[in-house]
Protein backbone atom coordinates (compact mmCIF):
# COMPACT_ATOMS: atom_id res chain seq x y z
CA UNK A 1 0.00 0.00 0.00
CA UNK A 2 1.08 3.31 -0.58
CA UNK A 3 0.98 6.38 1.49
CA UNK A 4 -1.70 7.79 -0.04
CA UNK A 5 -4.29 5.01 0.52
CA UNK A 6 -3.91 4.90 3.85
CA UNK A 7 -7.58 4.54 4.84
CA UNK A 8 -10.09 7.29 6.09
CA UNK A 9 -11.33 5.79 8.67
CA UNK A 10 -8.18 5.16 10.35
CA UNK A 11 -7.91 9.11 10.39
CA UNK A 12 -10.75 9.11 11.86
CA UNK A 13 -10.81 7.01 14.49
CA UNK A 14 -7.28 8.60 15.80
CA UNK A 15 -8.99 11.68 15.91
CA UNK A 16 -9.92 11.50 19.70
CA UNK A 17 -6.31 10.89 20.41
CA UNK A 18 -3.89 13.61 19.38
CA UNK A 19 -3.56 15.30 22.88
CA UNK A 20 -1.05 12.90 24.27
CA UNK A 21 -2.80 10.84 26.88
CA UNK A 22 -4.96 7.77 25.38
CA UNK A 23 -7.85 6.10 26.32
CA UNK A 24 -6.39 2.70 25.53
CA UNK A 25 -5.22 1.18 28.47
CA UNK A 26 -2.31 -1.06 28.54
CA UNK A 27 -0.45 -3.26 30.86
CA UNK A 28 2.72 -2.92 28.51
CA UNK A 29 5.78 -0.88 28.52
CA UNK A 30 5.11 -0.19 24.67
CA UNK A 31 2.15 -0.14 22.63
CA UNK A 32 1.58 -0.30 18.70
CA UNK A 33 -1.62 0.48 17.22
CA UNK A 34 -2.18 -0.01 13.65
CA UNK A 35 1.20 1.87 12.81
CA UNK A 36 1.34 2.77 9.59
CA UNK A 37 5.48 4.24 8.63
CA UNK A 38 7.38 4.80 5.69
CA UNK A 39 10.72 7.20 4.67
CA UNK A 40 10.08 10.94 3.64
CA UNK A 41 12.06 9.73 0.29
CA UNK A 42 9.72 7.53 -1.33
CA UNK A 43 5.61 6.86 -1.17
CA UNK A 44 5.99 2.74 -0.12
CA UNK A 45 5.53 2.17 3.31
CA UNK A 46 7.93 -0.25 5.42
CA UNK A 47 5.19 -0.55 8.18
CA UNK A 48 1.62 -0.94 7.33
CA UNK A 49 -1.22 -1.02 9.78
CA UNK A 50 0.64 -3.67 12.37
CA UNK A 51 -0.64 -3.80 16.42
CA UNK A 52 2.22 -4.67 18.66
CA UNK A 53 1.88 -4.71 22.39
CA UNK A 54 5.55 -5.17 24.34
CA UNK A 55 5.42 -6.64 27.75
CA UNK A 56 6.58 -4.49 31.32
CA UNK A 57 9.98 -5.77 32.14
CA UNK A 58 11.20 -8.38 29.34
CA UNK A 59 12.99 -9.01 26.61
CA UNK A 60 11.47 -8.90 22.97
CA UNK A 61 13.39 -9.97 20.02
CA UNK A 62 12.55 -8.59 16.51
CA UNK A 63 13.40 -10.73 13.91
CA UNK A 64 12.98 -11.21 10.27
CA UNK A 65 14.55 -11.33 6.61
CA UNK A 66 16.62 -8.18 5.28
CA UNK A 67 14.13 -5.23 4.51
CA UNK A 68 11.37 -6.70 6.54
CA UNK A 69 10.99 -3.71 8.89
CA UNK A 70 12.33 -4.61 11.60
CA UNK A 71 14.94 -1.64 12.36
CA UNK A 72 12.12 0.73 10.88
CA UNK A 73 9.58 -0.53 13.57
CA UNK A 74 12.56 0.45 15.91
CA UNK A 75 12.89 3.61 14.58
CA UNK A 76 9.16 4.43 15.50
CA UNK A 77 9.39 3.19 18.87
CA UNK A 78 12.10 5.87 19.66
CA UNK A 79 9.84 8.29 17.83
CA UNK A 80 12.53 8.62 15.15
CA UNK A 81 10.22 8.77 12.67
CA UNK A 82 6.67 10.09 12.17
CA UNK A 83 4.08 7.39 11.77
CA UNK A 84 1.62 8.55 8.51
CA UNK A 85 -0.74 6.77 11.01
CA UNK A 86 -1.83 4.79 14.09
CA UNK A 87 0.27 5.71 16.81
CA UNK A 88 3.42 4.34 19.58
CA UNK A 89 2.13 4.27 23.14
CA UNK A 90 4.84 5.13 26.33
CA UNK A 91 3.28 3.88 29.18
CA UNK A 92 0.14 5.00 27.56
CA UNK A 93 1.25 8.10 25.93
CA UNK A 94 1.96 8.87 22.50
CA UNK A 95 5.77 8.77 22.35
CA UNK A 96 5.57 11.70 19.99
CA UNK A 97 3.92 13.97 23.01
CA UNK A 98 7.52 13.85 24.88
CA UNK A 99 9.97 16.70 24.75
CA UNK A 100 13.22 14.89 23.63
CA UNK A 101 15.02 15.09 27.20
CA UNK A 102 11.57 13.78 28.55
CA UNK A 103 11.55 10.94 26.16
CA UNK A 104 15.22 10.30 26.60
CA UNK A 105 15.28 10.08 30.13
CA UNK A 106 12.29 7.42 29.55
CA UNK A 107 13.99 5.31 26.50
CA UNK A 108 16.75 4.37 25.01
CA UNK A 109 18.06 3.71 21.61
CA UNK A 110 21.01 2.45 20.22
CA UNK A 111 21.52 2.04 16.60
CA UNK A 112 23.10 0.08 14.09
CA UNK A 113 25.85 2.86 13.56
CA UNK A 114 27.36 4.86 16.30
CA UNK A 115 30.61 6.68 15.87
CA UNK A 116 32.29 8.90 18.32
CA UNK A 117 35.80 10.66 18.37
CA UNK A 118 38.62 8.00 18.28
CA UNK A 119 40.47 10.17 21.03
CA UNK A 120 37.65 10.15 23.42
CA UNK A 121 37.93 8.05 26.66
CA UNK A 122 35.68 5.42 27.56
CA UNK A 123 34.49 6.66 30.55
CA UNK A 124 33.71 9.84 28.86
CA UNK A 125 31.93 8.12 26.06
CA UNK A 126 29.31 6.83 28.89
CA UNK A 127 29.18 10.26 30.42
CA UNK A 128 27.57 10.90 27.31
CA UNK A 129 24.59 8.66 28.15
CA UNK A 130 23.87 11.19 31.58
CA UNK A 131 22.81 13.80 29.08
CA UNK A 132 19.04 13.64 29.40
CA UNK A 133 19.33 14.35 33.50
CA UNK A 134 21.42 16.80 33.49
CA UNK A 135 20.03 20.80 33.24
CA UNK A 136 22.08 23.30 30.54
CA UNK A 137 25.46 24.02 31.65
CA UNK A 138 25.06 21.84 34.57
CA UNK A 139 27.67 19.70 35.56
CA UNK A 140 28.09 16.33 36.48
CA UNK A 141 26.39 15.18 39.83
CA UNK A 142 27.48 12.42 42.04
CA UNK A 143 24.04 10.53 40.62
CA UNK A 144 25.74 10.93 37.50
CA UNK A 145 29.02 9.52 38.48
CA UNK A 146 27.20 6.41 40.07
CA UNK A 147 25.01 5.89 37.21
CA UNK A 148 27.99 5.83 34.84
CA UNK A 149 30.52 3.61 37.50
CA UNK A 150 27.18 0.76 37.40
CA UNK A 151 26.78 1.25 33.28
CA UNK A 152 30.79 0.28 33.55
CA UNK A 153 30.66 -2.44 35.50
CA UNK A 154 27.82 -3.50 34.19
CA UNK A 155 29.09 -3.79 30.41
CA UNK A 156 31.83 -5.18 31.69
CA UNK A 157 34.45 -2.25 30.28
CA UNK A 158 36.01 -0.89 34.01
CA UNK A 159 39.28 -2.54 32.80
CA UNK A 160 38.52 -0.24 29.31
CA UNK A 161 37.39 2.74 31.95
CA UNK A 162 40.96 4.95 30.43
CA UNK A 163 41.20 3.44 26.99
CA UNK A 164 40.91 5.57 24.05
CA UNK A 165 38.09 4.76 21.81
CA UNK A 166 40.00 4.71 18.98
CA UNK A 167 42.35 1.44 20.42
CA UNK A 168 39.51 -0.82 21.05
CA UNK A 169 38.33 -3.39 19.02
CA UNK A 170 34.92 -3.71 17.69
CA UNK A 171 33.45 -6.18 20.25
CA UNK A 172 34.65 -4.15 23.20
CA UNK A 173 33.36 -0.79 21.41
CA UNK A 174 29.89 -2.19 21.06
CA UNK A 175 29.93 -2.97 25.09
CA UNK A 176 31.49 0.99 25.54
CA UNK A 177 27.95 2.22 23.48
CA UNK A 178 25.77 -0.27 25.38
CA UNK A 179 27.06 1.07 28.78
CA UNK A 180 26.40 4.37 27.55
CA UNK A 181 22.92 3.67 26.92
CA UNK A 182 22.79 1.69 30.69
CA UNK A 183 24.23 4.90 31.87
CA UNK A 184 21.04 7.14 30.37
CA UNK A 185 18.99 4.75 33.12
CA UNK A 186 15.79 4.59 31.27
CA UNK A 187 12.95 1.90 31.69
CA UNK A 188 13.04 0.66 27.71
CA UNK A 189 16.08 0.09 26.15
CA UNK A 190 15.87 -0.46 22.20
CA UNK A 191 19.62 -2.33 20.52
CA UNK A 192 19.15 -2.49 16.79
CA UNK A 193 21.31 -5.77 15.56
CA UNK A 194 23.48 -5.21 18.87
CA UNK A 195 25.77 -8.66 18.22
CA UNK A 196 25.94 -8.07 14.29
CA UNK A 197 29.52 -8.79 13.49
CA UNK A 198 30.68 -9.62 16.89
CA UNK A 199 32.59 -12.65 17.22
CA UNK A 200 31.00 -15.28 19.50
CA UNK A 201 32.76 -14.17 23.19
CA UNK A 202 31.01 -10.82 22.74
CA UNK A 203 28.18 -11.72 21.61
CA UNK A 204 27.49 -13.57 24.51
CA UNK A 205 28.69 -10.38 26.95
CA UNK A 206 26.39 -8.49 25.31
CA UNK A 207 23.21 -11.09 25.31
CA UNK A 208 24.21 -11.29 28.89
CA UNK A 209 24.14 -7.57 30.23
CA UNK A 210 20.28 -7.65 28.12
CA UNK A 211 19.73 -10.69 30.40
CA UNK A 212 20.70 -8.76 33.27
CA UNK A 213 19.12 -5.48 32.67
CA UNK A 214 15.78 -7.78 33.13
CA UNK A 215 16.47 -9.40 36.01
CA UNK A 216 18.18 -7.13 37.81
CA UNK A 217 16.38 -3.56 36.93
CA UNK A 218 13.09 -5.03 35.35
CA UNK A 219 14.14 -3.10 32.16
CA UNK A 220 11.97 -3.58 29.10
CA UNK A 221 14.37 -4.39 26.27
CA UNK A 222 13.39 -4.69 22.52
CA UNK A 223 16.31 -5.82 20.13
CA UNK A 224 16.60 -6.98 16.25
CA UNK A 225 18.58 -9.94 16.17
CA UNK A 226 19.70 -12.01 12.84
CA UNK A 227 20.43 -14.99 15.23
CA UNK A 228 17.23 -16.65 15.32
CA UNK A 229 18.67 -19.31 17.98
CA UNK A 230 20.03 -16.02 19.58
CA UNK A 231 16.51 -15.04 20.23
CA UNK A 232 15.38 -18.27 21.25
CA UNK A 233 17.61 -18.24 24.28
CA UNK A 234 17.41 -15.05 25.35
CA UNK A 235 13.95 -12.81 24.57
CA UNK A 236 11.07 -13.74 26.38
CA UNK A 237 8.80 -12.96 23.37
CA UNK A 238 9.72 -13.17 19.72
CA UNK A 239 8.07 -10.68 17.04
CA UNK A 240 8.98 -12.18 13.63
CA UNK A 241 8.11 -9.99 10.67
CA UNK A 242 7.88 -10.35 6.92
CA UNK A 243 7.48 -7.82 4.35
CA UNK A 244 6.30 -4.88 6.63
CA UNK A 245 3.65 -7.08 8.37
CA UNK A 246 3.83 -8.99 11.82
CA UNK A 247 3.79 -12.43 10.73
CA UNK A 248 3.55 -13.57 14.19
CA UNK A 249 4.61 -13.27 17.91
CA UNK A 250 4.99 -14.95 21.47
CA UNK A 251 6.78 -16.62 23.22
CA UNK A 252 9.96 -18.87 21.34
CA UNK A 253 9.03 -22.20 21.17
CA UNK A 254 6.02 -20.87 19.68
CA UNK A 255 7.27 -18.95 17.15
CA UNK A 256 10.66 -20.72 16.38
CA UNK A 257 9.70 -23.79 14.25
CA UNK A 258 11.00 -25.19 10.90
CA UNK A 259 6.90 -24.10 9.52
CA UNK A 260 7.40 -20.04 10.55
CA UNK A 261 11.16 -20.29 9.52
CA UNK A 262 10.02 -21.50 5.36
CA UNK A 263 7.22 -18.98 5.67
CA UNK A 264 8.88 -15.88 6.81
CA UNK A 265 12.92 -16.63 6.03
CA UNK A 266 12.22 -18.66 2.90
CA UNK A 267 14.18 -21.77 4.25
CA UNK A 268 14.40 -25.00 5.38
CA UNK A 269 15.76 -26.07 8.87
CA UNK A 270 16.21 -28.03 11.29
CA UNK A 271 14.86 -26.79 14.95
CA UNK A 272 16.64 -28.94 18.07
CA UNK A 273 14.87 -28.08 21.33
CA UNK A 274 17.89 -28.00 24.14
CA UNK A 275 18.07 -27.29 28.04
CA UNK A 276 18.91 -24.00 26.31
CA UNK A 277 16.30 -23.31 24.39
CA UNK A 278 15.06 -23.67 20.46
CA UNK A 279 18.95 -24.12 18.38
CA UNK A 280 17.75 -23.34 14.26
CA UNK A 281 19.77 -25.18 11.84
CA UNK A 282 19.83 -24.35 8.42
CA UNK A 283 19.06 -26.61 5.81
CA UNK A 284 18.67 -25.18 2.42
CA UNK A 285 16.85 -22.35 0.94
CA UNK A 286 13.84 -22.52 -0.90
CA UNK A 287 13.45 -21.80 -4.20
CA UNK A 288 10.28 -21.39 -6.02
CA UNK A 289 10.25 -22.65 -9.50
CA UNK A 290 10.08 -20.17 -12.20
CA UNK A 291 6.76 -19.59 -14.54
CA UNK A 292 8.59 -21.34 -17.44
CA UNK A 293 9.59 -24.09 -15.22
CA UNK A 294 5.94 -24.60 -14.36
CA UNK A 295 5.04 -24.43 -17.25
CA UNK A 296 7.07 -27.09 -19.04
CA UNK A 297 6.16 -29.55 -15.94
CA UNK A 298 2.75 -29.11 -16.12
CA UNK A 299 3.21 -29.92 -20.81
CA UNK A 300 5.57 -32.83 -19.63
CA UNK A 301 2.34 -34.66 -17.15
CA UNK A 302 -0.40 -33.94 -19.87
CA UNK A 303 2.16 -35.62 -22.13
CA UNK A 304 2.98 -38.38 -20.01
CA UNK A 305 -0.30 -39.12 -19.30
CA UNK A 306 -2.41 -38.81 -22.47
CA UNK A 307 0.08 -41.74 -24.73
CA UNK A 308 -2.41 -40.93 -27.86
CA UNK A 309 -0.55 -37.37 -27.97
CA UNK A 310 2.43 -38.34 -28.14
CA UNK A 311 4.24 -38.66 -31.33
Amino acid sequence: MRKNEISHERQISREAANDGTDELASQTALDVDELVVGYPSTDELVIDGQTLAVPDGEVTALIGPNGSGKSTLLKALANRLEPDDGRVLLDDRRVDSFESKELARKLGRLSQQNTAPDTISVEELVERGRYPHQGFFESQTDDDAEAVDEAIAMAGVDHLRDREIGTLSGGQTQLVWIAMALAQDTDVLLLDEPTTFLDPRHQLEVMQVVEMLRDKSDTTVVLVLHDISQAARYADNVVALKEGTIYASGPPEAIVTDDLLADVFDIDSEVIETEHGPVVVPLDPIVEPSQNETNESEMLQRGSGSPGQQE
